[in-house]
């Protein structure tokens, strides 16, 4: 006789009985990854990074590297629990108390709310026009981002397009460099500081540089929580039975289905899993994964080559502009145009990714937990509501005069990685209690999570415990 799954606890019954569907081919399946690469590929990439690397050197490379180990981990335990139940992770926190959602949705907004992907972007932007004001340019940027996710049809599919484009884009650029710029002492360099530089921090780099370097290192904070709903949209295992966010506007709302569908656990259903498990897993892995190694390791390495030993860099984005100085002196004027073209656009990329991933997680959970049975309140135009509040609040924060962008990215990724701290923590009670036995997080993917925690509560208490003695 099958089993059925069932989460324990009074909830219980309110699971819906499905049959996992088939799986997907693989390359139906490349997208999530890539999204989260996109919207990644710019604070950690193309400023922080960069930053971290012109003024300490490559001594941190493995810091980085360490980073997406940990985070294809924690991604792959986010993406377990929607493949196996169709509900998001934070709707799986939910259901044990509802204040994780509430904390995670607020740390999201807290994380989001300053614009400081929106600011760079525009800043390049006027490196690469020869002037402008930041802040206007800015503001503009963050309503021309709201209209597009505003009018999109199926949300998910634009922001896909978007970040496809993106990563392109930033491969081409990263190609060009290559043959260009950097020297093969530079890589040389790079192999031996990533192998010898283990375990220390180069001088001059702090633990709040270090710990807002970990949030940029690919995805960060509630940014990989999104991948729940991504991979929702995109149908990968029970998410197909829930129906994808639609635009308000331009779209058919759809009913919100069940809460959360289990299968039962026959023959059939756990050799699918098998199947959609291990494809997840090389989806992942060949996209966020690789994608985040090499445009991390080339933009090191770029920053090394022409800007590291220089006594003129400033904690802002203006070291762009002198790296793009050295692009034109170097190889000529072109490379620096499209640097500078390439940067902004994939700044104002990853705005756009960061506002849908607010606006899905906020409006999930609301819809979920508290208007569920709200006919005006659907889950689309909640989400809808949340992106233009972050928005509101976006451009008050840059007109009220707080528009530096390295310290807004600084705000933000390191409240990135005390999120992903406490999440972490979650998702182990989250893929150990609430799925059934032959589909559990166990052995090393267990083992290498609870190392992921220890690795960010380390970085975390030794930035506040700086901090403290800075007092």
């Amino acid at each position: 006789m099958s089993q059925h799954i069932q989460p324990p606890g009074p909830t219980a019954s309110a699971d819906a009985v499905r049959d996992l569907p088939e799986p997907m081919p693989l390359r139906r399946m490349i997208g999530p990854g890539i999204v989260a690469a996109g919207i990644g590929l710019a604070a950690g990439e193309i400023i922080l990074w960069p930053y971290l690397t012109s003024i300490g050197g490559l001594g941190l490379l493995w810091l980085a590297l360490m980073a997406l180990v940990m985070q294809f981990v924690i991604n792959m335990e986010i993406e377990r629990y929607t493949l196996a139940t169709g509900q998001t992770a934070v709707a799986g926190f939910s259901r044990w108390w509802k204040g994780w959602g509430i904390l995670i949705c607020l740390a999201g907004a807290f994380q989001y709310v300053w614009p400081g992907w929106a600011t760079s972007g525009s800043t390049v932007f006027t490196y690469l026009v020869g002037g402008g004001d930041p802040v206007w340019i800015s503001v503009g940027a963050l309503v021309v981002i709201g209209l597009l996710l505003t009018f999109s049809k199926v949300i998910y599919k634009t922001v896909e397009r978007v970040e496809m484009v993106k990563v392109a884009l930033t491969l081409f650029f990263l190609a060009v460099a290559v043959v260009f710029v950097i020297s093969l002492s530079t890589w040389g360099e790079g192999a031996e500081k990533t192998v010898t530089g283990f375990g220390r921090s180069p001088d001059g780099i702090t633990f709040t540089m270090i710990l807002s370097g970990l949030g940029a290192a690919g995805a960060g904070g509630v940014h990989n929580l999104v991948l729940s709903n991504w991979i929702r949209d995109k149908r990968y295992g029970m998410g197909a039975h829930v129906p994808r966010l639609i635009s308000p506007i331009t779209g058919r709302e759809e009913a919100s289905g069940a809460d959360r569908y289990g299968f039962a656990e026959t023959e059939d259903n756990l050799a699918r899993w098998r199947i959609w498990w291990k494809r997840a897993n090389v989806e992942h892995l060949a996209t966020f994964v690789a994608v985040c190694v090499v445009t991390i390791g080339v933009m090191s390495l770029l920053a090394y080559e022409t800007l590291f030993g220089r006594g003129d860099l400033k904690s802002d984005p203006s070291f762009l502009r002198i790296q793009g100085d050295i692009f034109a002196a170097e190889v000529g004027e072109w490379l620096k145009v499209l640097f500078f073209a390439i940067a902004a656009v994939s700044l104002w990329a990853t705005a756009m990714g960061l506002l849908d991933v607010i606006g899905r997680v906020a409006s999930d959970f609301l819809r979920r937990n508290y208007l569920m049975n709200s006919p005006r309140w659907t889950e689309a135009r909640l989400y809808l509501a949340v992106v233009w509040a972050e928005i509101v609040l976006g451009s008050i924060i840059l007109l009220s005069g707080f528009d530096q962008p390295l310290g807004l990215l600084i705000v933000s990724t390191c409240a990135a990685s005390v999120v992903t701290l406490l999440y972490s923590i979650l998702l182990v009670r989250l893929n150990t209690k609430d799925l059934p036995r032959p589909i559990r997080i166990h052995g090393v993917r267990l083992a290498t999570l609870v190392i992921a925690i220890a690795f960010y509560g380390f970085f975390a208490a030794a930035m506040v415990i700086t901090q403290l003695q800075n007092l």
